[in-house]
This record gives C-alpha cells, structure tokens and sequence, in this order.
C-alpha cells in the first residue's frame, strides 16, 4: 500500500467487472478509498446482483484498502444523485470516478432491433451522462461554496472502445462509446473553470466483454488499472479533453479529429465538380483510405 492517492475518494462504476475490480483494486493499492457500484447484471444486461460489487470491495479491505459498496443502475439520475448523497456523508468528499458500465448486445445492423440499439445506447451514453452530471453540480456548487475553490482538481474518466472507430456487428455499442467521446470532448471543456477534468480510456484487455476476441490473456485488466490511478491523481493535473488508449504495456494518446484537407472554389460548387474535388483534391475515393 502506497500513498500516491492518500486521501482521495473515487467511484468506479461498473466495479464489480473485470476491469472494474482490477481498477478499485489499484487506487485503493495506492491510498484512495474506493465505492464500488455496480448492478451486477449478466453481459446481455439481463438481472441483477449485489454480489460483485460486495465481493470486489471485501477483497479491498481484505488486503488493508478501505472500500464501500454500493448497489444501483448507473443509468438512473435518482441513482447517481443518491450514490453521490452517500458517498458524501460517509467520507465527506469525491475526487474523481470512471465508469466502466456496459452491456453487450451485438448484431448486424440489417438485424438489429430497436430494443438492442435502445438497451445498449441507454446503459452506456446515458450511463456516463447520469453519473457525470451529479458529479459536475456536485464539483461545480463545492468550487463555488470552497473559499480558493477545491483543493485540488478532480477527474472523471470515461470509457470508450475501439468499437468507436467502427467495428462490424456493433452499431449500437459502436455508436455509444462514439457518443461518450463527444461528451467527454464537452464536458471537459464546460468543466475546466470549475477545476476538473475530463477524459476518456479506451481499454484493450482480455475480459469477458473480449475473450471471443481476443485470445491473448497477458492484455490482463490489471495493466489497465495504473493509466487511471495516474489519471485520478494529481500528478495529472492539466490533462483533460485527452484519449488515452491503454493494451499491455503500452499506452498512447489518441489524435482528435482534424481537418486533413480543404477545398475552396471561389465561384461556388456544383455536384459534379465536387466528385472531381473529393477524388483530386480531397483524396477521397479509390484506395485514399
């Protein structure tokens, strides 16, 4: 047990799963106190359970950390607010969260139904939004009421994928975790006068949610787990907005979109001198990609 994170509070949502427990496992490994929520649902999103959100936090204080559990759908506004409730009057303090929550519910896009894209969409974009916002009025309204603002700035940690990029088969998990990025990008620009940042990881790791995929176990959850200590902590002060991707022992920033190329024709476009700029001018078409 170390004190790099000595003092700091920090949800992980989403706790009781793979990347979630080795995550709540390595901030309380480095001094935070950790509140564990999760529903406990199966990977379909079916169910309920409060067994491992509990399990994960007994293996905390079992090895010296302090945790809590606690028991809800992240998805709900009613929920978040009464977790937040709880965690302040239980230790007077939150410094930064991260929510891994989400469900799988894959399909062609010819196939999909209506109820796949609503379910996954709601657990993971509004997932994020219910929990980040409390957090944001929480934030914001002690920045304002602190005399100096908060002592330190705070962090909330997004999850995304690679599945944002596209990946066939998921349109709507895709979709989702594309959306968090854009909401991690604005948050973090509306946040910053209140003193937290905002960022999202894009893990690669050997869990449930991939172990169809991929078949390499050394890409365990537990070489994830540093990236957001060291994201929590203030050592991180002044990164926000960023994309982080983590698999194995590397870790890189992502680049955010960009104009690449720009046309101009000064008398105006019409149709088909545009087909001529995508391909001539733009790059578009062909083997550009």
């Amino acid at each position: 047990m170390n004190e790099f994170l000595d003092g700091k509070v920090c949800i992980v949502a989403g706790g009781g799963g793979d990347l979630g427990r080795a995550t709540a496992a390595e901030l309380a490994a480095n001094g935070a106190t950790v509140i564990i929520t999760d529903l406990g649902t199966s990977l379909e999103g079916d169910g309920a359970a409060e067994e491992p959100a509990a399990t994960a936090a007994e293996e905390i204080e079992a090895d010296g950390g302090e945790a809590m559990a606690h028991f809800g759908d992240i998805t709900s506004l009613e929920y978040t607010e009464t977790l937040i409730e709880d965690t302040l009057s239980e230790y007077g303090r939150i410094d930064g969260a991260i929510n891994y929550a989400g469900i799988l519910r894959d399909s062609y896009l010819t196939n999909m139904t209506d109820h796949e894209w609503d379910t996954v969409v709601h657990v993971h974009l509004r997932g994020h939004f219910s929990l980040l916002r409390n957090l944001a009025r929480h934030w914001r309204n002690r920045d304002e009421e602190t005399e100096g603002g908060l002592s330190s700035e705070r962090s909330f940690v997004s999850v995304t994928s690679p599945s944002a990029l596209g990946n066939v088969g998921q349109a709507n998990y895709g979709a989702a975790k594309a959306g968090i990025l854009g909401l991690t990008r604005t948050a973090a620009q509306e946040l910053a006068t209140s003193n937290v940042r905002v960022n999202a990881l894009l893990p690669i790791a050997y869990t449930r949610m991939t172990e169809d995929l991929l078949e390499d176990e050394s890409k365990s959850p537990e070489k994830i787990a540093p990236v957001v200590a060291a994201l929590m902590s203030n050592d991180a002060t002044g990164i926000t907005g960023r994309t982080i991707r983590a698999v194995g022992d590397s870790v890189s920033v992502l680049s955010e979109p960009e104009i690449e190329r720009t046309a101009i024709n000064e008398t105006g476009w019409t149709a088909d001198r545009l087909t001529s700029a995508f391909r001539d001018e733009l790059g578009l078409g062909g083997d550009s990609r």
